[in-house]
């Protein structure tokens, strides 16, 4: 199993040179250079098993034995889950009119960002001490990647990281399970600007290469392959538990709703779609609705400006991860996929070609919902099922009510509803705290700012080099 760049501009590497890479040298993004395919009876037998065992027959297709031994492989992945508060890792409620909610946030975080992150903390300890190596690790967060990437890392001697949040756009809660956890090799730094603002001085370190090769930078951001993978799991395991039977052939089909900002969980549901999983997918999200134009209308362009949303995670204007699926669409077209993004590079505006937005479309199902249909479905969710979701779960569900077929739908819940009180509070709900959420308000903090103005890449720099110096 080889990774060839989306952007066919570096060579195939394996596993361990994706994992550590995030960004291949030509700027694109590695995806695996043939997915394997599963035909209905594999898919059978894969239906009984639990998630735990799915991401472990997942990750077996993508890592190979000899650069991971099998027996290894599960050990790390046992490791990886042995934090999560549910027995089964992830959970499924069955509501009221047909809502299907798979929870996805039992991890030490309570985002899904924990699933697939306590994995590739793993698999990089695993290579950093059989090679005696050392990583710097750069994360921009909207809210929930940098607290789950820190826990998959923190108190790691092979690994520093740098994480940049947005101050005062992420959650209260989001924010101090990030500023509240003072070991050595976590740098958090609270920056005076929106997620795709703080994206920008990581991709200069990146796009440095003598730096980063120097200083062995790398992402945890869903630019890496690593994430990717885990989070197929999640469309398999939700296909499982929502299909109502798998004796009749064709194989019935499940709608997967995505709430969606960076991309990586619908990149994900279209690896598993094309691996032979018959899942219908829907991307739904807020106001910063770039993903939904281009699915209607073929229209891959920047809004003015970022909307501040009750999905906070979500208030994302470049869904990096689009590059990914345009490339699995066009047949793993590299010259179209690198021509496509560097035009949409100069100038933030970028018109499908019309065969690529025909396959997009016939892949994808789109919906955008404010924050009025977000408080909604929360209400609503509430008032049927005292069930309590997220803002971003709340936008599955708003999709799922809109929705008059009987057609088995699985809607994905990335995070807590007890990590955003304000969004409870807003729908007239009452937030529930889990104990370990009010302990953070009592507990020390420890960030760098970041002010407007700034040369934010210098400043990183200089922690980095700094850092390496204390070694």
């Amino acid at each position: 199993m080889e990774y060839v760049s989306t952007r066919g501009g570096t060579g195939a590497v394996d596993f361990e040179g994706a994992l550590f890479s995030g960004y291949a040298p030509d700027g694109g993004l590695f995806m695996p250079q043939r997915l394997p395919l599963l035909d209905g009876d594999a898919l059978r037998r894969w239906s009984c098993l639990s998630y735990r065992e799915l991401v472990k027959e997942l990750c077996s297709l993508f890592i190979t034995a000899e650069l991971v031994p099998q027996n290894t492989l599960n050990d790390l992945i046992d490791r990886a889950f042995s934090k999560f508060r549910h027995k089964d890792v992830v959970h499924l409620s069955r509501l009221k009119d047909g809502l299907n909610v798979l929870e996805l946030w039992h991890g030490v975080t309570y985002a899904f960002k924990d699933l697939s992150l306590s994995c590739t903390g793993q698999f990089l300890q695993y290579f950093l001490e059989k090679k005696q190596k050392h990583v710097n690790i750069l994360v921009g967060t909207s809210g929930d990647t940098g607290s789950s990437a820190i826990e998959g890392v923190r108190g790691q001697k092979n690994v520093d990281i740098f994480v940049l949040l947005p101050k005062g756009l992420c959650t209260q809660i989001q924010e101090l399970q990030m500023t509240t956890v003072i070991e050595d090799n976590v740098h958090v730094f609270a920056a005076r600007g929106n997620s795709d603002e703080i994206d920008e001085p990581i991709k200069e370190l990146f796009a440095d290469v003598d730096f980063a090769k120097k200083y062995n930078l790398m992402s945890l951001n869903s630019v890496n392959w690593s994430r990717i993978m885990v989070q197929i799991a999640h469309h398999f395991y939700a296909y499982f538990q929502c299909a109502q039977s798998l004796d009749t052939s064709p194989l019935p089909v499940v709608e997967i709703v995505v709430p969606t900002g960076g991309g990586g969980n619908i990149t994900a549901g279209c690896i598993a779609r094309k691996m032979g999983l018959p899942i219908r997918l829907v991307a739904v999200v807020n106001s910063n609705d770039i993903i939904h134009r281009t699915v209607q209308h073929g229209d891959f362009s920047l809004s003015e400006s970022v909307k501040a949303t009750l999905a906070s995670a979500m208030d994302i204007q470049e869904p990096y991860n689009m590059e990914r699926i345009l490339w699995l669409l066009s047949g793993s077209d590299s010259h179209q996929t690198k021509m496509l993004m560097e035009q949409f590079s100069a100038s933030k505006s970028l018109k499908l070609p019309e065969d690529l937005h025909r396959k997009l479309a016939e892949t994808l199902r789109s919906c955008s919902a404010s924050d009025e249909d977000i408080v909604r479905a929360m209400r609503r969710c509430w008032e049927e099922n005292h069930y309590l979701l997220c803002p971003h779960s709340a936008v599955a569900a708003h999709y799922h009510y809109s929705q008059q077929d009987s057609t088995p739908r699985c809607c994905l819940a990335p995070a807590s509803a007890a990590k955003f009180q304000d969004a409870l509070l807003r729908a007239g709900l009452a937030p529930q705290l889990p104990p370990e959420i009010t302990a953070l308000t009592r507990m020390e903090t420890r960030s760098t700012p970041l002010e407007k103005g700034q040369d934010w890449a210098q400043v990183l720099r200089e922690q980095i080099e700094a850092t390496a110096r204390r070694r």
